[in-house]
């Protein structure tokens, strides 16, 4: 389980990037993170994981206080948090598995990682992940030879190599066609049922979202301004969250979506 407290980041200039957000994700839960641009969705998942550091408030996975440990504890830690990145963070000049096997750089030695020498149980999970997300063939490619939504698949499979107990994922359809983000919410989604995964998932698509989470935060200024079930996202619920506009298209599509 993740649970926030009080979670707040302050910037230099006095702006606040998040306002005391309580949140508790439970195991198995996925969660998307809605909002408009600068509602603080971002730094509230690199918050989690302290790549961005906060400002107060405390962060726990399970009853570990995240926000209270060293570099030490805290490299520990992150090897339970997967991330999956926007822009996928892939070293193009590797191959498929070996960037899915960076994912267990916390967990090999310096030299094994270096050398690229990892244990066989870590080979055999890769290649397993890899036919999970339907890559398997690609094994051998460069990063710089695959499609986004192949890319993006890489970026999964390395996140769940780590074996977390959540999954962070920043805008993992942003660079996407409809369907491709569909096919990779899709299996985000399958994913973490299978390995009663919690996630949280910073996505601008609300009616994707609908489509496919169990649960939406609505942020505006970095104050949870909705909290509840995808249907109960009406057009006056998101123009708390989004200012005024005409929403009756965007809820039409996702129930549509949804029949």
């Amino acid at each position: 389980m993740l649970r926030l407290e009080k979670l707040t980041k302050t910037y230099r200039t006095g702006d606040k990037a998040l306002n005391a957000v309580n949140l508790t994700v439970p195991k198995g839960q996925v969660m998307a993170l809605i909002g408009p641009s600068g509602a603080g969705k971002s730094t509230l998942i690199r918050c989690i994981n302290r790549l961005v550091e906060p400002t107060s408030g405390k962060v726990f996975l399970d009853q570990d206080d995240i926000t209270g440990l060293s570099a030490s504890g805290l490299r520990r830690m992150r090897r339970q948090m997967g991330m999956i990145f926007q822009e996928y963070a892939l070293v193009e000049r590797l191959t498929v598995m070996e960037n899915v096997l960076s994912g267990r750089l916390g967990y090999v030695g310096f030299w094994r990682s270096f050398t690229r020498r990892y244990p066989q149980a870590d080979v055999d999970e890769a290649f397993r992940l890899l036919d999970r997300v339907g890559l398997l063939e690609m094994a051998d490619k460069r990063a710089d030879e695959l499609s986004g939504g192949q890319r993006q698949r890489v970026g999964i499979a390395r996140a769940l190599i780590q074996d977390p107990k959540v999954l962070l994922v920043d805008e993992p359809t942003a660079s996407l066609d409809p369907k491709t983000s569909r096919q990779i919410m899709r299996l985000i989604c399958e994913l973490c049922a299978e390995r009663e995964l919690a996630a949280i998932i910073n996505i601008h698509d609300v009616a994707l979202a609908q489509m496919f989470v169990q649960r939406v935060i609505g942020l505006q200024k970095g104050v949870v301004q909705f909290d509840g079930k995808p249907d109960a996202l009406t057009p006056e619920v998101l123009t708390k969250i989004y200012g005024e506009e005409d929403w009756k298209e965007t809820t039409r599509s996702a129930e549509e979506a949804a029949e």
